[in-house]
């Protein structure tokens, strides 16, 4: 994919570049999707995807997956799904008990509707979240590096799921909404499946596991200055102190922001973070952190406008407190 001399910050642009270019053989639009999944990658984290039924959601899921050449596996989640389905189970073989590994043991899981899976199996997956490890039997078997998890849930039908727990949503490091296809693009896309049963042929693998680990181990090192640090603490701060929060956002949301902002600062080719790349994914990282008071809702209050509130209010470092050189911000 990409030249192995070439400065970290630049190869994170040519692989943004390079992914694109191959999802969008499958997938139209989606630019943004796209851009926060791999950041999520990058950073280490999984991801959430709120959105209806119909927008490709598991396609870009696929896409994403076949174009980093990744392992792919998906679960559907349904009232009877057990955690040994997502995990797996050990079965009796010719006298011998034999592990037979579960979906989850994937570089990328797609959990779907997960809001219909019980709590039970809800927490199935918390260790393999966030140890990357599966227990079972006795015996703790580590998952595939790098390991993705990006589960769906439908925002209008709530009858018969089970809401995800706060702890649970903490754990996902940022949402991800894929919203409509504009008219020019529903045209592409009814196009696109007509000249081809299985878009996703037309993917092709564009980088390997090896180098998405290097590109993870890259962006751990992007500089961040101690304003644009500031910031971000700022922000999860101010989230606890809005009037319409009745709980706000944890500190888990500052390391969050942190390494979200190192992500997306890779694969914009620059090897510092702005404060600009902070607001940039404030609302992504914070919004399904926040529980708004029940009388404020019903007033017409949302998480999107309380992180954009949220946003405005905070000051943002101006360009002289960040200081730029030709290698990154100075440490003066």
């Amino acid at each position: 994919m990409t030249d192995g001399g070439s400065h970290p910050d630049q190869r994170g642009a040519q692989f943004l570049a390079s992914v694109q270019q191959a999802v969008s053989a499958a997938v139209v639009g989606g630019e943004l999707p796209l851009r926060l999944l791999a950041t999520a990658l990058l950073a280490g984290g999984h991801a959430l995807v709120e959105d209806v039924p119909g927008v490709g959601k598991t396609l870009l899921a696929r896409a994403f997956a076949r174009a980093l050449g990744l392992t792919f596996s998906r679960v559907q989640g349904t009232p009877d799904l057990l955690p040994t389905d997502v995990t797996g189970s050990s079965i009796l073989d010719q006298g011998q008990f034999r592990f037979v590994p579960g979906p989850v043991f994937a570089n990328v899981l797609l959990v779907d509707e997960i809001n219909r899976a019980t709590p039970r199996t809800q927490s199935g997956l918390l260790e393999a979240m966030q140890e990357r490890q599966v227990s079972a039997e006795g015996e703790t078997r580590p998952l595939p590096d790098p390991f993705l998890v990006l589960a769906t849930q439908n925002p209008i039908e709530l009858e018969g799921t089970f809401a995800l727990p706060e702890a649970q949503l903490d754990r996902f490091l940022l949402r991800i909404a894929m919203g409509y296809p504009d008219e020019d693009a529903e045209g592409r896309i009814a196009r696109r499946h007509q000249a081809s049963a299985e878009p996703l042929d037309d993917v092709p693998t564009v980088i390997q596991p090896d180098e998405v680990l290097e590109l993870r181990a890259a962006a751990r090192t992007i500089h961040v200055s101690e304003d644009v640090e500031r910031y971000a603490v700022a922000l999860v701060r101010a989230t606890r102190e809005h009037p319409d929060v009745r709980l706000g956002a944890s500190p888990r949301s500052s390391v969050a922001l942190y390494r979200v902002g190192q992500a997306w600062a890779l694969l914009a080719g620059r090897s510092f973070v702005l404060p600009d790349d902070v607001r940039t994914v404030a609302h992504a990282v914070l919004a399904h952190r926040l529980l708004l008071e029940v009388d404020r809702e019903l007033r017409g209050a949302t998480v999107a406008s309380v992180v954009q509130e949220v946003s405005d209010s905070v000051a943002v470092p101006l360009a002289d407190e960040v200081p730029i050189t030709a290698d990154g911000p100075s440490t003066e």
